[in-house]
This record gives C-alpha cells, structure tokens and sequence, in this order.
C-alpha cells in the first residue's frame, strides 16, 4: 500500500496509540519508574509526542544526545491523541489551507496543539519521501496528556541501541525485525483535514 505523503504511522491498538519521547535521565528514569511525569515535567511548557520511532531516532540520535539519553515510549489513550489532533493548528502557515496568515496566528495562539510534517526516516536515519507527524502539546494538552491520557511508560532505550548497534553492523534485516510495528492510524478527514497542506 502507497504510504500517503502526510500521514500518521502508529504502534496502536483499539485503545491506545504509542508515542516517543527522549528525556534526561532525571525526568525519563523517574516516569518509567513512577508510570507518571514527575512533578519536575513542566505541565506549562510545550512538549512534542511523536509516533515515529525512527524520526524519535533520529531527533535523539538514537538517545544519544544531551539531555535525550532515556528514550520512552507512552502508551496513550487514543481518544486523547484524537482529542489533540482536533485542537490542533499547523505550525506553519500555509497558504490556501488558512483564509490568511493573521487567521493562522490567531489560532495557532488559541491551540493548545500544533502539527508537523517533517520527512520520515530510514534505518541510517536518512530522509524518506513521505512524512510523519510531531504533535506539540501546551497548556491543556500538556497537562492532560500527564495526568489523563497516560495509560503506561516504559523504557526503550536498551532497544534503541540494539538496532543502533545492529545498524551500524550493517545487518538492517535484524534491525528491521526489532522496530515498533507501526501500522497506519486511523485518522480520517475529521481529525486531519486542517492539518494537512
């Protein structure tokens, strides 16, 4: 099946939806620990949940970089990712897709969600043709998705250097074989048609 050039590729069951994340130890140690963001999480300062482990790979070079050296898949109630996907505005401004840019800046001001498409990746981290979606939360999504969308987190940073190590071993097929199987999500026209260019 085609991949759609914008669109949303998941580890997700009927209820839930797995999204990634990279913190410092402090933070992402203590969540896996405690199943919860700890009260040292900023609930008012943006953060982005990404569905993409592989983009996730490459934003944290496979949890390598400061600050991003525990790597975390949050497991969230699907109604909750939707609820956000619905408040949601485009990061950007895009012509033909808002009335005019001052419209956009209005509600991008208003939304306490915002979307972007930034290229898929490969196993070498290089970019695809299609595109993933990173979905900021602040505000009201922030502090929901802590303390009400939340359903488990847990820790894979020990997977992503097993295929970081197989990677650079240049066995892909195993590497391959331990990726998140992600499944395209089910999102329709209600929830992406504002947010896709």
């Amino acid at each position: 099946m085609e991949e759609p050039h914008r669109g949303i590729r998941a580890l997700h069951t009927a209820s839930t939806i797995t999204v990634y994340q990279a913190y410092a130890p402090e933070i992402g140690v203590t969540a896996v620990r405690d199943g919860r963001f700890p009260s040292t999480w900023l609930r008012d300062r943006m953060t982005w949940i990404k569905p993409s482990f592989l983009w996730m790979m490459y934003r944290s070079n496979w949890g390598t970089s400061a600050g991003q050296e525990t790597v975390l898949a949050v497991e969230i109630t699907r109604a909750g990712f939707d609820w956000a996907l619905r408040h949601a505005c485009l990061s950007s401004y895009v012509r033909g897709l808002h009335p005019d840019r001052g419209t956009w800046q209005r509600e991008l001001k208003r939304a306490p969600a915002r979307v972007q498409w930034d290229p898929e990746r490969d196993l070498n981290l290089r970019p695809l043709a299609h595109h993933s979606l990173q979905l900021g939360l602040s505000g009201e999504a922030s502090s929901r998705y802590a303390d009400e969308w939340t359903v488990s987190i847990n820790d894979v940073t020990p997977l992503a250097r097993e295929i970081r190590t197989l990677v650079n071993r240049g066995d892909l097929d195993s590497a391959t074989r331990l990726l998140p199987q992600e499944q395209r999500y089910p999102a329709g026209d209600e929830l992406l048609a504002h947010l896709r260019p």
